[in-house]
């Protein structure tokens, strides 16, 4: 087992006994919390997650031109690109490009490499530049890769079905391709890759492998010539194809990344339904591409953890018409102007925004409000749903853009640090803590609704259970009164009134410098013993200024006596 998976392990042990020996909880039946971005799926077996771990080790490998990279490519590791978290989306651009005819007609430019630029080279000679016949060229940004599996697993009669339902005026296109890895079989619906190039997760991995990393693969085997001129490869590049045999457990790289990708969680939406912005965002339309709920395929080939599972990506994975938001790049049959819905889960930690990222700053309300719009532009199918957006008033825009902010929400992440720590007791500028929320009754549209995991109406015991259990930091109870810290404070915020995360009973008596429990005359004897400079720890500093002084003889004498 790694190093990793037994920290995680330890870890969820520590809290498991804390909450059995230190906590009387209630016996009512509690939710299970949602997984967090870039964590495994549940439900997998021990081989499955092994299986995980191992592809996250080489989804970070960064390789070396000795180990297949090359001779063009963008990155060295997938996560280069996937990084937020690991798996997710990131902020790296490729650039694409092509010949637009002065009559129209696209040209894809296969002769000088068209249409991906691979912008390094592991040889100045072999390093590629747009061509420049070139007349079109566009930015893509890395899309997150979580949830892969089950969007596999997702049936092509449901998307075809989706895309039945559409209004003639918005519907999509599915795209049919065929599987890389299996190359005489059934076409599948396209549901990956900014054009839905892509049908399967180990198409993926192959594809990225060769075009953004250069390594030749059992499923793709033919080098990426730079700049299209195959007499460079030699020059570029002597390590025999394909540059990706299997390793020491006869698993190869492809097949590692695969596995990670395919047992990557979905990102967890909180709250998890009830928002009124939900339900604007239905009424304008917004559903319509952006398809909330699908159900897994219950095949019995596929594992279990990936079968029969209902999830929400908000999205139908089909090609639409952008008109001028369209990025001017032909892929087979998806037209210049056509881009693949893009699922919204996750969608509030995805910076930056669009698919050659050109909303990238301001608030998360400024990206989406400009996203939205960008969907009105000229020949766009989503100019009827702008303009419903625009019409709604100024409080159902920001109802519905709230719940936007609710997709890839951490359960009682009320600052939106993506962790749970004493931010989120407390609160701050940018959310309401638990401690305020306790005991209180909120609706999924008010602040305290990420707290009230299993959305009964009220933030309560059995939510707090799952806090103890989603809390990052250390559990701790210092007066070992067999209650943890953490719930003290939470329940009884007078137990900690500076509000520093440690009991008020539990911290050092000041000007009690020798912890007999009182402040008196061997207090004053050790603070002149420590007179003057004084660096940390220095307990008789008690203005902590770097100096005993005056001061502090001044601030021991006003704690005097007994400490209780």
């Amino acid at each position: 087992m790694k190093i990793k998976q037994l920290a995680h392990v330890g870890r969820s042990v520590a809290k498991v006994l804390a909450l059995v020996v230190l906590v009387q909880w209630p016996s009512a039946s509690r939710a299970d919390l949602q997984p967090r971005p870039g964590d495994p799926l549940p439900g997998l077996t021990a081989d499955e997650l092994a299986r995980f771990y191992a592809g996250l080790e080489a989804y970070q490998f960064n390789l070396t031109p000795e180990q297949g990279l090359g001779p063009v490519f963008n990155q060295t590791s997938c996560a280069s690109c996937h990084n937020n978290p690991v798996g997710g989306p990131g902020s790296q651009f490729v650039t694409h490009f092509g010949r637009l005819g002065k009559k129209g007609g696209f040209e894809a430019l296969d002769q000088v490499g068209g249409t991906l630029l691979q912008a390094q080279s592991i040889n100045d000679d072999c390093l590629e530049t747009i061509p420049e016949e070139a007349n079109v060229t566009t930015l893509r940004v890395t899309p997150g890769v979580l949830a892969y599996g089950l969007v596999e697993a997702i049936l092509d009669s449901d998307l075809l079905a989706v895309q039945a339902s559409q209004d003639s005026s918005i519907q999509g296109d599915a795209r049919m391709v065929v599987p890389l890895e299996d190359p005489g079989g059934v076409d599948r619906v396209g549901r990956f890759g900014w054009k839905a190039q892509i049908a399967t997760v180990e198409s993926f991995s192959a594809d990225a492998a060769l075009n953004e990393m250069g390594m030749t693969n059992a499923i793709l085997m033919d080098e990426v010539a730079p700049q299209g001129d195959e007499s460079l490869i030699g020059e570029c590049d002597d390590v025999a194809d394909p540059e990706d045999p299997p390793d020491g457990a006869a698993v190869s790289f492809v097949q590692r990344v695969t596995d990670f990708q395919r047992y990557l969680a979905p990102p967890p939406q909180t709250p998890r339904w009830g928002m009124s912005g939900e339900q604007i965002f239905e009424q304008v339309g917004c559903s319509a591409c952006h398809t909330p709920t699908y159900t897994t395929s219950n095949d019995s080939s596929l594992e279990t953890a990936l079968r029969n599972v209902d999830i929400h990506p908000y999205g139908d994975f089909l090609l639409h018409g952008m008109g001028l938001a369209g990025d001017g790049i032909q892929d087979g049959p998806a037209g210049e102007r056509q881009l693949r819905t893009p699922p919204l889960w996750g969608l509030r930690y995805r910076i930056p925004i669009w698919h050659d990222g050109r909303f990238a700053s301001g608030s998360f309300e400024d990206r989406v409000t400009f996203a939205i719009y960008e969907h009105g532009l000229l020949a766009s199918q989503g100019i009827d749903t702008v303009q419903a957006f625009a019409s709604l008033s100024a409080a159902d825009q920001s109802l519905l853009i709230q719940f936007l902010d609710s997709l890839g929400r951490i359960e009682f992440d009320a600052d939106g640090s993506q962790s749970v720590d004493w931010d989120d007791v407390f609160g701050n500028d940018d959310g309401e803590g638990i401690q305020g929320c306790f005991n209180q009754s909120c609706t999924p549209d008010d602040a305290c609704a990420i707290h009230d995991v299993n959305q009964d109406g009220v933030v309560d015991s059995q939510d707090l259970v799952l806090f103890v259990d989603a809390f990052d930091e250390s559990l701790e109870d210092c007066n070992g009164n067999s209650i943890l810290d953490v719930v003290e404070i939470i329940q009884d915020p007078s137990v900690d009134q500076d509000s520093d995360g440690s009991l008020d009973v539990c911290e050092r008596c000041p000007g009690d410098i020798d912890d007999s429990g009182a402040v008196e005359v061997n207090d004053v004897l050790l603070m002149l013993s420590a007179w003057g400079t004084c660096g940390p720890p220095c307990p008789a500093d008690l203005d902590e200024d770097g100096e005993v002084e005056v001061d502090d003889i001044l601030a021991l004498l006003s704690y005097w006596g007994d400490c209780s």
